[in-house]
């Protein structure tokens, strides 16, 4: 059988297209630059989730006014907060910031916490300053934030601190200057520099600038309310109302608006000699408590201070019972402010309960754990079904807003004190600390030497 030699049954000779080499190379190109851009961040990988958009810093800043007027207040300190992190060069929401961390501070218990707030709000203010050095209202601004500093460490124990306080105040007074200097029609800085000048009891040219100020512009709040503070440093509580009514129309939904109004009206009533009359301003003054109280509710902020302030009403009228419920309420809400202990200790103390009362005042002065703190509170373990809850409460300092829980604490335990039960070692420690702190005022020596006696009687026996 014969075979045509020239076909290849079994073998195919290659075929090398130069067209297909070259199409092969293209497509190795194409690979390598689709990689680099990937790298770059050209050209998104396929199936990657979208980026979330970012919020801009005057979103934030829209949301903190919002909040502000609404009276969320430390909502608005937090979107204030997220604006100058987005954007650190904006100074006038700084200052924004530095007001109304200043103005929460009123809103805040204890003196470490008042202090902490202020402070905050002097670093945002000078942050603003530090932006806008020749900007009015941010010296304006400035200037209230120092002068609500100075005013603790003015009425501090230590002459150190109240020399401080001194300094900053005759700076907050420059500040204001400043700012009416830069612009001698910003009410802001003429209203500001009224309050400066009340605190430093110049009140003649503190009611000459907030005149000026609401000539200029009475449509806003601080105007008012610092009318209010001027017409309150006079004695004049009942023109003083009116003005923080006048604030409240403003802005509603500021509590410690409404806080201050009904302050005024307990300060009328105790000062009544006509029982009928000094009834019904004590309800007025309730009333605006309770209004405040129903705005925190509303808003969903956990506030123990219409509380505080509704109990303290109602020992003034001689209520006992209620006003501790009602402090025993703004304990709920913080189980862990002793200052807020404090309160309901004296109140045991005026309704006569003085055996109540140590354990309540042991956890202000020395400290207690959450266990001891619902014993002090209730006489027993907490009952979760109650909604009780205990928190471990640290130990107050000795300073003029809390020397009253000190001094009743060491009054009471010298009163009990009995040969089978003598406090009278930890009564004369806590007077004796009193004693040093107080030199020279008055009534507190007669308290802490009224204790000493009766536990030098008691070491005689």
């Amino acid at each position: 059988m014969n075979v045509n030699s020239r076909r290849n049954l079994f073998y195919q000779r290659p075929n090398n297209s130069v067209y297909r080499m070259f199409f092969y190379l293209l497509v190795i190109l194409g690979l390598v630059w689709v990689t680099l851009q990937v790298e770059r961040g050209v050209i998104k990988p396929p199936f990657q989730p979208e980026p979330t958009p970012t919020r801009s810093a005057t979103s934030y800043a829209q949301e903190g006014d919002a909040h502000f007027e609404a009276g969320k207040l430390e909502a608005a300190i937090t979107a204030y907060g997220e604006a100058v992190r987005v954007d650190p060069n904006d100074a006038q929401v700084w200052a924004k910031l530095a007001r109304i961390q200043t103005y929460t501070s009123t809103l805040l218990t204890t003196d470490a916490q008042k202090n902490a707030r202020l402070a905050e709000a002097l670093e945002s203010i000078n942050k603003a300053v530090e932006i806008a050095p020749e900007d009015s209202t941010v010296h304006a601004i400035r200037a209230l934030v120092l002068d609500w500093n100075a005013t603790p460490l003015l009425y501090s124990l230590d002459p150190e601190q109240q020399r401080l306080g001194q300094e900053m105040l005759n700076e907050a007074e420059q500040e204001a200057q400043t700012a009416i200097r830069y612009d001698n029609q910003n009410t802001l800085a003429l209203a500001f520099y009224a309050e400066i000048l009340v605190d430093q009891q110049n009140w003649s040219q503190a009611e000459q600038y907030i005149q000026q100020a609401l000539e200029r512009d009475s449509s806003l709040m601080d105007v008012h309310r610092v009318y209010a503070y001027v017409l309150e440093s006079l004695g004049a509580y009942n023109q003083a109302i009116q003005e923080y009514d006048r604030a409240i129309s403003i802005s509603p939904n500021l509590t410690f608006l409404h806080l201050r109004a009904g302050a005024n009206y307990r300060r009328l009533a105790f000062a009544s000699t006509v029982k009928a009359t000094q009834n019904e301003l004590y309800d007025k003054s309730l009333e605006y408590f309770d209004q405040a109280a129903k705005l925190n509710e509303q808003l969903g902020i956990a506030d123990p201070i219409p509380y505080l302030s509704i109990a303290k009403t109602y020992s003034q009228k001689g209520d006992f019972f209620i006003a501790a419920r009602n402090v025993q309420k703004a304990l709920e809400l913080d189980p862990s402010n002793a200052d807020t202990m404090g309160q309901l200790g004296i109140i045991y103390f005026k309704a006569r309960n003085y055996e109540g009362s140590i354990p309540v005042l042991s956890c202000v002065i020395n400290g207690c754990t959450a266990e001891e703190n619902c014993q002090a509170r209730f006489g027993r373990d907490c009952d979760p079904d109650f909604n009780e809850a205990g928190a471990p409460i640290e130990p107050l300092e000795l300073t003029p807003n809390t020397v009253v829980y000190y001094y009743t604490y060491g009054s009471v335990l010298a009163a009990l004190s009995r040969p089978q039960q003598n406090y009278c070692p930890e009564a004369l420690s806590v007077l004796r600390q009193v004693k040093a702190a107080y030199p020279a005022d008055v009534d507190i020596q007669a308290i802490v030497a009224a204790g000493e006696q009766i536990c030098a009687l008691l070491a005689e026996d």
